[in-house]
C-alpha cells in the first residue's frame, strides 16, 4: 500500500508535533516548486515535469515508487550522468567529488545544478521521513 506524505506522513507528523508537518510541507513546497522557467540557455521553458522526475527518482532509489507516476519520464529526462550524481549523492555523499558534479549537465548554470542538489536533498529528507512514520503508524495500530 501506498504510504505517501501529503495522505499519511504529513497529518500524522502534525499530531506528533504540531506545526511541524506544515514547517516540513512548506520547506518540500518551496524547493519543489522553485524554477526559473529555463533550462541551459533556454527560457520560458516548463520545468515541472523535470522537477518531479528527479524528485521521484530520488524516491525510487530509497525504494518508494508511486502507481500513478509514469518512470518511463526518468529514463527520458535524466541522463545517465545526472542518474549516477543523485545516486551518489542520495546514498554516499561521502563519495561526491567534483568530476561527478562536473560531468552531469556540462552547458548548465551553477544556480540549475545547486537547485538539483536542493531537490535531491529534500526528496531524500522526505523519503527518510515517509520510512520512519510508516515504522510509527504501524507500531500504533
Amino acid at each position: 500500500q501506498d504510504y505517501t506524505w501529503e495522505d499519511h506522513g504529513y497529518s500524522l507528523m502534525n499530531r506528533l508535533y504540531p506545526d511541524v508537518g506544515q514547517l516540513l510541507d512548506e520547506k518540500f513546497q518551496v524547493v519543489y516548486n522553485l524554477t526559473y522557467n529555463t533550462i541551459a540557455t533556454h527560457c520560458g521553458v516548463d520545468t515541472s515535469v523535470l522537477r518531479r522526475a528527479i524528485w521521484n527518482y530520488v524516491h525510487c532509489v530509497f525504494g518508494i515508487r508511486y502507481d500513478d507516476y509514469d518512470y518511463g519520464e526518468v529514463n527520458q529526462l535524466l541522463e545517465r550522468n545526472l542518474k549516477i550524481y543523485i545516486k551518489t549523492v542520495a546514498c554516499y555523499p561521502e563519495k561526491t567529488t567534483k568530476q561527478i558534479y562536473t560531468q552531469f549537465w556540462r552547458h548548465f548554470k551553477h544556480s540549475e545544478k545547486v537547485h538539483v542538489n536542493l531537490l535531491l536533498l529534500e526528496a531524500r529528507m522526505q523519503a527518510a521521513l515517509l520510512y520512519a512514520l510508516r515504522a510509527v503508524t504501524r507500531y500504533m495500530t
